[in-house]
């Protein structure tokens, strides 16, 4: 009789393991090691392997800095994915969620806790995959202009990391029971942004058919020109000393994020409202910039969720200290706007330049801003689903954080009972973060199963703007925050 766990997939058998009720293949390789030569290149095919491939422990988690990376390793060798699913036979193939963890592009792993998956696949019988790519420099600057015939760079590494993993699922995810017809791809922040950046990339056409983002910073992605220019940047820090081919060969991961870092930190302050690591408009693998495809109703019309939090901007001076939440950095990002388009949306914050209005804006315009445009684009285009989530426990609450950037994360994973939801409802708020579990979890599963959440969820439309307010209880909402949303009407992303 056939071992259950050993599950042959088209590039080799792979052996995981069964525990309370869920099967679990860990660190399936889905291209080869992007190390060496092979650094600063597109995902290549994996080479076949005979032998049963042990499939029981988490893949490389990608070099990064902080405390994202999750439990394990980190390394290069990062280019690999994992597969939960119920261990009960299915008559019919199940659906398939994909997921893409967030960080910013610079740190995050599908190996953290939190996103395991278990409860998503005990309560949707769904076929769960959590997906590695790189991060960073090794992931999101374009090297192209120094390539040459001896030693090709690359641009857009992390996309086309994510649609090597899509590929993969769509070869081999029916031996796990899974349904290739019927994928799902979910991403949080800088995830969301990969996937309303996949559903803008001609090259995942047909690799999913529906898809949901969580607080997309769906401006983030730049021309050639500032990619270049960062590029630049970047090797100056590194110490690439006349021969950027050489260091950038050579140099250990840790000196790629140490570079990385101090990129990112001289960036927040000196081109505020912009990040450097972000997809490229390269002309070729993204030919156009996401949010001019949302609007001509350019993107794949595949049925879309996409929200964001009430407070998004809360988090990050505290802890990521990336976007322009003071009005120094909100004045320089205006810089280039004009000025009726500037005072027009600075009087809707009348509490400016107050701390709390200037972290508040500097929330929307990374996150709710663009998440709208994508939102009333996609709607001629295919069913769009509006959110916005305003559920905080107590403990939030009161420390002025309320529902921040990634929240909502505890009630897609069903968290109530992991340490962090434990710990944001240790002050009060435990029943209400079951109930917008539930809620969220019912919609999101309900659209993962059928391309649309539950009937109580209507489209979005661009003559009422309906709006799931998630929190306890739920309501739905026309055009919340509508005078806001106006006064952010022309104000252009810098690109």
């Amino acid at each position: 009789m056939a071992d259950p766990l050993v599950v042959t997939t088209a590039d080799g058998p792979v052996q995981g393991r069964e525990q309370h009720g869920l099967r679990s293949w860990r660190g399936i390789p889905y291209a080869t090691p992007p190390v060496g030569d092979l650094r600063l290149r597109s995902p290549q095919p994996l080479t076949p392997w005979t032998a049963v491939r042990d499939a029981t422990e988490f893949g490389c988690a990608p070099p990064q800095s902080g405390r994202m990376a999750g439990p394990g390793r980190s390394g290069e060798d990062c280019l690999t994915l994992n597969v939960l699913t119920p261990a009960t036979p299915s008559i019919e193939p199940r659906p398939v969620l994909v997921f893409i963890h967030g960080g910013a592009y610079s740190g995050g792993a599908a190996s953290t806790p939190l996103y395991r998956g278990d409860a998503l696949v005990r309560r949707g019988d769904i076929v769960y995959v959590s997906i590695g790519y790189r991060l960073g420099a090794l992931g999101y600057l374009d090297f192209t202009a120094l390539s040459s015939p001896r030693r090709r760079f690359d641009s857009n590494l992390g996309l086309r990391d994510q649609i090597a993993a899509l590929q993969w699922v769509q070869r081999n995810i029916a031996a796990f029971g899974g349904d290739p017809e019927n994928v799902t791809v979910l991403g949080e922040s800088s995830g969301a942004n990969a996937v309303t950046t996949l559903m803008c990339t001609p090259a995942a056409a047909g690799l999913f058919r529906q898809a949901i983002a969580e607080s997309p910073p769906a401006a983030s992605a730049y021309g050639r020109d500032r990619a270049k220019a960062w590029s630049a940047e970047f090797l100056e820090l590194l110490g690439a000393d006349g021969d950027p081919v050489r260091a950038l060969t050579e140099a250990t991961p840790e000196a790629m994020v140490r570079a990385g870092d101090a990129l990112v930190a001289r960036g927040a302050d000196e081109a505020p409202g912009t990040r450097a690591f972000a997809p490229v408009v390269d002309g070729d693998l993204l030919p156009r910039h996401p949010l001019d495809a949302f609007a001509a109703g350019h993107a794949h019309p595949v049925p879309l969720i996409v929200g964001t939090n009430a407070n998004e901007g809360t988090m990050f001076p505290r802890f990521l200290d990336i976007i322009p939440t003071d009005p120094v950095r909100i004045e320089k990002m205006f810089a280039e706007t004009q000025p009726r388009v500037r005072a027009r949306i600075l009087t809707a914050y009348p509490r400016y330049p107050g701390r709390r209005a200037a972290v508040q804006l500097g929330g929307d315009v990374t996150f709710w801003e663009p998440s709208i445009l994508v939102a009333q684009g996609h709607t001629a285009t295919a069913p769009t689903y509006s959110y916005r989530y305003d559920f905080a426990p107590n403990l939030l609450r009161w420390t002025g954080f309320g529902a921040t950037h990634a929240t909502e994360l505890l009630a897609v994973f069903g968290a109530v009972d992991h340490p962090l939801g434990k710990a944001a409802s240790a002050l009060g708020g435990r029943d209400g973060l079951r109930m917008v579990t539930n809620i969220v979890q019912t919609h999101w599963l309900h659209f993962a199963r059928y391309g649309r959440p539950r009937d109580t969820w209507p489209r979005y439309s661009i003559e009422n703007r309906e709006t799931l307010i998630v929190d306890a209880p739920a309501r739905i909402e026309h055009d919340p925050d509508g005078d806001k949303r106006r006064a952010w009407v022309d104000y252009r992303h810098r690109r």
